[in-house]
């Protein structure tokens, strides 16, 4: 699906690509082969397998957070009526240009790359109280994709986490000619159920389409993955270092501007 950039959307990508070509180079290069060696090893250490796909079963907490769902659901829903106010996953992350594109991606962070967004978390307290059964959460904001979004063929960074969608608003009715809402991981189409969680290893490639004419919404997760040592110590030093890094201090400062413009429009 074909779309007009807006000028807001061009400087994003100008801006991701001159930080993109500024990482490029020996540095850039060590780490991208530093990266795939550690995947290695964390694959190798992992305690609960290696697949694309988890029964959910392997996560005893799981049980716990989709009994939350209706309470979670309800908090969204209420967020959806100011829609438009809720930042693109763009504008949060500039670098996922080539991902989320227009007004057609939205995240509402709760938790981002291991930061809480105090004042989401209180926006939603039933969403925040659900998700302290999630061991070693890292990232939690509703996914909000409108009628229509594609999201290319893409994959995650490092084996250290996993990848949980609960699925809340979930559309129903396909577009003429299309196969509707679905996600694809390791090129086997998966179907998102209300109320329940697809967990998933995102250094698989996977693709989604919304190819319905409504909303669809689900609380996005990762975790650390169980793992034993030297793994779990090797993968927390990647996820330390990733954590203080320019794209993901970007991202945090991104979120609180987001935030502080919030407040001043409550306020009036």
């Amino acid at each position: 699906m074909a779309e007009v950039e807006t000028g807001q959307q061009g400087a994003v990508q100008d801006q991701a690509e001159q930080r993109k070509s500024r990482k490029r180079g020996p540095v850039f290069q060590m780490v991208k082969r530093l990266r795939l060696w550690l995947n290695r090893v964390l694959s190798a250490h992992s305690e609960v397998g290696d697949p694309a796909v988890f029964d959910s079963g392997v996560f005893p907490w799981i049980g716990d957070l989709e009994r939350h769902w209706p309470a979670i659901r309800a908090e969204v829903e209420a967020l959806l009526g100011k829609r438009d106010e809720i930042p693109t996953f763009h504008n949060v992350s500039p670098d996922q240009y080539k991902i989320s594109k227009g007004d057609q991606w939205r995240s509402f962070f709760l938790w981002g790359f291991g930061y809480s967004v105090a004042a989401n978390c209180a926006r939603c307290p039933q969403t925040t109280w659900a998700l302290e059964c999630v061991p070693g959460l890292t990232t939690a904001f509703f996914s909000i994709l409108a009628p229509g979004t594609h999201i290319p063929r893409h994959r995650g960074v490092s084996k250290r986490l996993i990848n949980c969608h609960l699925a809340l608003i979930v559309p129903r009715q396909p577009r003429p000619g299309t196969e509707g809402c679905r996600i694809a991981v390791d090129d086997k189409i998966f179907r998102w159920e209300e109320g329940k969680c697809l967990v998933f290893d995102d250094t698989f490639h996977h693709e989604v389409w919304n190819d319905t004419d409504e909303t669809r919404v689900v609380l996005f997760l990762q975790f650390k993955r169980p793992l034993r040592q030297p793994g779990k110590v090797l993968g927390d030093l990647f996820l330390t270092a990733v954590r203080y890094s320019p794209y993901v201090q970007e991202a945090r400062r991104n979120i609180n501007a987001w935030e502080a413009a919030q407040q001043r429009i409550e306020r009036d």
